[in-house]
């Protein structure tokens, strides 16, 4: 009886045993397969991460080599324009100056403008004209001497101290004036040097 009572126990025993075993290593395997997938997932993720930073930086990498690139053109660009402005003024700024100083030269023109706007076959015209304060003791008497007799629509002619050489001439009460002073000369005849400058400069 004993006997039996023993092998019963040890009978009960091993299979609790065993099946002990066998849930522990079912529970291992779960685990060994979770963990697997967790580390694959995490290797996955950190290829991801790595990846995308990457194509970040090189996109980072792409902007800032284009930035240069721009910056540089930009400022090759903003040099040779201040070259071109530095030599072109320079070669300007005496002989306009001293054309537009040269109140001889100034009538000329004046007479020259006041003829194209009241040409024989057309309806006169009335002007307006605005010259230097500075020169309106000579000015003043060379308009009323001859630029009133070209104009048979009539001027008014006004001195104002915002212009130093030159003058500003137009349609009266059309609310323009076309401007002739030193700095629309050096304009005008600085657009005419420009690109024979930068072909002499640059090769262009």
């Amino acid at each position: 009886m004993q006997n039996k009572l023993q092998e019963l126990t040890d009978k009960l025993y091993n299979e609790g045993l065993s099946k002990g075993k066998q849930e522990a290593e079912q529970i291992l395997g779960k685990a060994k397969a979770e963990s697997g997938k967790i580390v694959a997932d995490a290797r996955k993720e950190a290829e991801r991460i790595i990846a995308e930073a990457a194509k970040e930086a090189q996109e980072l990498k792409t902007k800032a080599e284009n930035d240069i690139k721009m910056a540089s053109v930009q400022s090759f660009s903003a040099i040779r324009q201040e070259i071109e402005n530095a030599i072109i003024l320079k070669t300007l700024s005496s002989p306009v100056d001293a054309a537009v100083n040269d109140n001889d030269f100034i009538k000329e023109i004046i007479l020259s403008i006041v003829t194209a706007f009241n040409p024989a076959s057309s309806e006169p015209v009335s002007l307006e004209m605005l010259l230097p304060e500075a020169k309106k003791t000579e000015l003043e008497k060379f308009v009323r001497s001859k630029v009133e007799k070209l104009c048979t629509g009539g001027i008014e002619v006004k001195f104002s101290k915002a212009i130093d050489n030159g003058f500003r001439i137009g349609p009266k009460d059309e609310g323009y004036l076309i401007s002739f002073t030193d700095e629309d000369f050096k304009a005008i005849i600085s657009e005419y040097l420009r690109p024979k400058t930068r072909k002499l400069l640059f090769g262009e």
